[in-house]
């Protein structure tokens, strides 16, 4: 797509169609069916007719053709670029396309501020974007830079292209006043009562601070861009906030509560939040809406091809399981008897449940056959739930490893273990992190999958937001979902102060990807990146034993930070 002419000392950017996923759905509801046209070759690089479109390289190379060519790989979703290095990658929605050239008068424009926008240019009209498009010309009749494709689109695709353009602009931002930005957390009916205390204290003690600090409401302010102050003086101040979305009943009733909720209090994006086994309706919502729903505490993320709006610091229970897969093959690597069978224990309708279903997939590529016991659900517990662990503990075969997906409860209730058991690993995400009451007779035999860094790497991380807590008397009952909680907040913070005023979900989204590796304190996690394609932050985790006897809780790397595939 259109990218500017810029010096070549500042190694000019513009777009380069990169190889990339393009996503599929509607940026904005209500498209025209020419901008619906455009859509497609903006997202996907097809036209109308199914054709995938073409586009060549003036510093040569093959031609690049459908999704290769999408304007999304580079211009983004929303259409307001993007900054890599020097590389700075401009907007091309209507309005910072069309907008008239700056008069000098500070007042004469509303645009909002955006790296890479330039107000000292002759607008473009139809036809000179058709022809920047086409053959790299920009509305002054300068050459664009090498990196800009120049793409062959007929008349009506050209047409339908611009058309779509014009439509990136929002009219209506939902939950955005000039004086507050509304925000909602969501909260799942099985969500842990405990977490759910524990995060909504976080939440509500920093949307206090926030509005304790933010000065007096000014009205919007505007910028010669010219000084290295010009962002900060655009801003507007404004108050967050906080709507606190509890779902309730069945989960096929979850979407029309969802539809009612941003019915009566209408929000900007969705932050943290709190489910445990079943966010799938959640996620649905928030990619119907263009929501964006900012990383929510759930142990089963969702994980679906093309999905945008929703992000998670890692993947779970899902995870854990991928941990669990990559240790029993290592050790079947070294160990002199090859573990050709799994028996896994977890509760019906619990996290557990998909995280088993999960194991036994990746270990059924490696020949192992997996055996379940299916516990009664949570409700259902009783007391013949220790005999039939008792039973699959007896029952164990020399070379049968045991993974149990239990809660703590579950876990502090087991027996002695056999001493032919020679290994037995666990979910620590369900049973407690390092915190787990696992029996002594159970510890030197006992591996646990754990998505996070090392307790002793990442205290100074943790340490930051456990003295946040300590100052403002908030108790700790769960320190993992607060930590993330907390850090969830203050991605949300920057990356608020990076936009500046330019309140667009899209762009929210994609500002959060940008910014996210620079986080220096990242909590739990030893590093956090994103990208187009990637909506985990946290890419892996260990497999670790607990370090003494008795009741020493401290846990060390039994292999290395590990990276399922």
């Amino acid at each position: 797509m259109i990218a500017w002419r810029v010096p070549a000392a500042a190694a000019t950017l513009l777009c380069l169609a990169a190889s990339g996923s393009a996503f599929a759905g509607a940026a904005f509801a209500g498209l025209d069916d020419a901008a619906a046209r455009g859509e497609s070759i903006y997202l996907r690089g097809v036209t109308a007719s199914g054709a995938n479109v073409q586009a060549s390289h003036v510093s040569g190379g093959p031609p690049a053709k459908g999704r290769d060519t999408a304007c999304v790989n580079c211009h983004q979703h929303s259409g307001l670029g993007a900054t890599e290095g020097h590389v700075i990658i401009p907007p091309i929605t209507g309005r910072y396309l069309f907008q008239p050239r700056s008069t000098g008068d500070k007042h004469a424009t509303n645009l909002p501020y955006v790296e890479g926008m330039h107000r000292d240019r002759d607008p473009y009209t139809d036809a000179t974007l058709a022809h920047a498009i086409r053959d790299g010309v920009d509305a002054e009749g300068r050459t664009l830079g090498y990196l800009m494709p120049r793409f062959a689109l007929g008349e009506q695709d050209m047409s339908d292209l611009i058309a779509y353009l014009k439509k990136l602009d929002p009219h209506h931002v939902p939950g955005v006043t000039d004086s507050i930005l509304h925000f909602a957390t969501i909260i799942t009916p099985d969500a842990d009562p405990v977490k759910k205390q524990g995060m909504l204290s976080v939440m509500e003690q920093y949307f206090a601070d926030k509005n304790t600090r933010a000065m007096k409401s000014l009205p919007h302010m505007h910028t010669t861009e010219n000084t290295m102050y010009s962002r900060t003086m655009y801003m507007t101040n404004r108050r967050w906030q906080l709507h606190v979305w509890e779902l309730k009943g069945p989960a096929d009733s979850w979407q029309a509560q969802l539809e009612d909720y941003a019915a009566k209090e209408p929000v900007f994006a969705v932050i943290s939040g709190l489910g445990a086994g079943n966010w799938q309706p959640v996620a649905d919502f928030c990619e119907r809406e263009h929501m964006p729903c900012l990383f929510p505490n759930v142990e089963v993320p969702v994980v679906q091809n093309g999905e945008f709006y929703t992000m998670y610091f890692s993947k779970g229970v899902l995870l854990e399981a991928g941990l669990i897969a990559d240790a029993i093959s290592d050790s079947n690597d070294a160990a002199p008897i090859r573990i050709r069978s799994v028996r896994q224990v977890y509760r019906a309708g619990d996290s557990g449940e998909r995280a088993a279903k999960a194991l036994s997939a990746d270990l059924a590529t490696s020949g192992i056959v997996v055996h379940d016991l299916v516990l009664p659900g949570l409700d259902a517990a009783n007391a013949s739930d220790r005999k039939g662990i008792d039973r699959v503990l007896h029952d164990l075969a020399p070379g049968e490893a045991l993974v149990l997906w239990l809660r703590p409860a579950d876990v502090a209730a087991l027996g002695p273990l056999p001493e032919k058991v020679p290994a037995v690993y666990l979910s620590s995400l369900l049973g407690g992190l390092d915190q787990m009451p696992l029996p002594v007779s159970w510890r030197q035999r006992a591996w646990l999958a754990y998505p996070f860094d090392l307790p002793d790497r990442r205290v100074v991380r943790v340490d930051y937001a456990l003295g946040w807590f300590r100052i403002r008397k908030i108790p700790v009952v769960a320190e993992q979902v607060q930590s993330d909680t907390y850090l969830a907040l203050g991605l949300l913070s920057e990356t608020l102060s990076h936009m500046v005023d330019t309140f667009v979900r899209d762009y929210l989204v994609e500002r959060m990807e940008d910014d996210l590796e620079h986080r220096l304190m990242t909590g739990y996690y030893p590093r956090l990146t994103l990208s187009q394609t990637e909506r985990f932050a946290s890419k892996g985790g260990y497999v670790v034993r607990f370090a003494g006897k008795d009741n020493d809780v401290r846990v060390v790397a039994a292999h290395d930070w590990m990276v399922p595939q």
